[in-house]
């Protein structure tokens, strides 16, 4: 947490010392650095544009407000606008983001999540921006461990949310998950900026907003709040170090762009196999260990978390990880930016129609250097029903969701 004086003392200044710290720890940034920060409208989102605002123009630097209009709410369009305004009259370059296809059903909250960080990064990538700051604070992050408490997490998840995770294109950074959100309020106090408030945030039927009613603490200023960001943080040095371990395992683990990877070995820690499962599979986060502890003992031909294992055969000593077949997502639109089965990105442009897939049965062993059970789960361009492309090449990139790096989580 943010030192204590300062937060009893609720000073902005005293906010803009501890969030200069706090990037300071989530460096290397350019000499004049271009940052992105996701705006809700919110006061959190808002406080966190102020700061880097000041922070950038010290370094003669330029910041980007990307607000995203979810389309959930009636009222969300007029809000997003109303932020972009706001952004736009503090001296900020705002750009407004809208969703579309969220349709209302089973898992709303973690497909609207999904699709803003999409739309987010996406924007980062268009303008040539590698640093994306999210507003998440210290009460959001003892929200967040007690969710995954009660959901049964180990002490990975117990570490809640990184001040730093590296993807693919975009780093994305959370200073402010040691500031209690009273001293985020006391920021935008000092400059007279208003802001949105969400009505989910007191939605009792929210898991979320049951335990910050139980907390009780609107200031994440007390003991329980204090408690639970210390010991996230704990957990989180833990998980760096599993992390750097995990990287050490896989340095010998040949990955390659057409989305498989070759393990020389008889057998890899848990940790370090279930991160490169996920990463083949293209998941959001990695199985769980308890799923893959068999597997990871003693190699041998199985299928697990929509990835198959198979014998390395002509490629070589070892093992196959490659993409379960069956457990592929069905074609999607080929338009820019679209990500098919959470391993590739499509970057051309094609005609109306035209779609990314698996090649599928449809393979041909074009490529004598790759087994026929690759080929098959390789993305294919089709217009018309005729395959016109194969990837990966230049527009169709290997971009798994879950990327493998040295230790990429960092705590606050």
């Amino acid at each position: 947490m943010v030192d204590g004086e300062c937060i009893d003392h609720g000073s902005w200044e005293c906010a803009v010392g501890a969030f200069a710290a706090a990037l300071d720890r989530l460096g290397p940034f350019e000499p004049m650095p271009c940052i992105a920060v996701a705006v809700s409208g919110g006061a959190d989102s808002l406080a966190a544009s102020l700061l880097t605002r000041d922070w950038v123009r010290k370094r003669s630097g330029t910041v980007l407000g990307l607000v995203v209009d979810h389309g959930l709410r009636t009222e969300s369009a007029a809000e997003a606008e109303l932020t972009c305004d706001r952004l736009a009259g503090l001296g900020m370059t705002p750009r407004l983001l809208t969703l579309r296809g969220l349709a209302r059903g089973p898992g709303l909250a973690a497909r609207a999540r999904e699709a803003r960080h999409d739309a987010l990064e996406h924007a980062c990538r268009a303008g040539g921006i590698v640093h994306l700051i999210y507003g998440h604070h210290a009460l959001d992050q003892a929200e967040t461990t007690a969710i995954r408490r009660l959901a049964g997490s180990g002490p990975a998840g117990l570490a809640g949310m990184a001040a730093l995770v590296e993807m693919q294109a975009v780093r994305r950074l959370r200073p402010l998950l040691g500031f209690p959100p009273a001293l985020l309020r006391a920021v935008l106090r000092h400059h007279g900026v208003g802001w949105v408030e969400d009505p989910s945030n007191t939605d009792l039927t929210q898991t979320r907003a049951r335990l910050r009613w139980a907390f009780a603490d609107p200031s994440g200023t007390g003991e329980a709040t204090r408690a639970a960001v210390a010991c996230a943080q704990a957990f989180g040095l833990s998980r760096a170090a599993a992390e750097r371990q995990d990287a050490a395992a896989l340095a010998g683990v040949e990955i390659r762009p057409e989305g498989f990877a070759r393990i020389p070995l008889q057998s890899l820690p848990a940790s370090a196999l279930a991160r490169l499962l996920g990463m083949i599979a293209g998941a959001q986060h990695p199985p769980s260990l308890r799923r893959v502890s068999h597997l990871a003992r003693a190699l041998h031909p199985a299928t697990l978390a929509g990835v198959r294992v198979m014998a390395a055969g002509r490629l070589g000593a070892g093992w196959l990880l490659l993409r379960e077949e069956a457990a592929m997502q069905p074609p999607i639109p080929a338009i820019p930016g679209a990500i098919w089965d959470g391993r590739y990105r499509f970057t051309g442009a094609v005609a109306e129609g035209a779609t990314l897939g698996a090649w599928g049965a449809e393979a041909r062993a074009q490529r004598p250097d790759l087994p026929m059970a690759v080929l098959r789960t390789l993305p294919a361009l089709r217009e018309n029903g005729v395959v016109i492309s194969v990837g990966p090449n230049a527009t169709i990139r290997h971009a798994p969701r879950h990327i493998m790096t040295s230790a990429p989580f960092l705590p606050a």
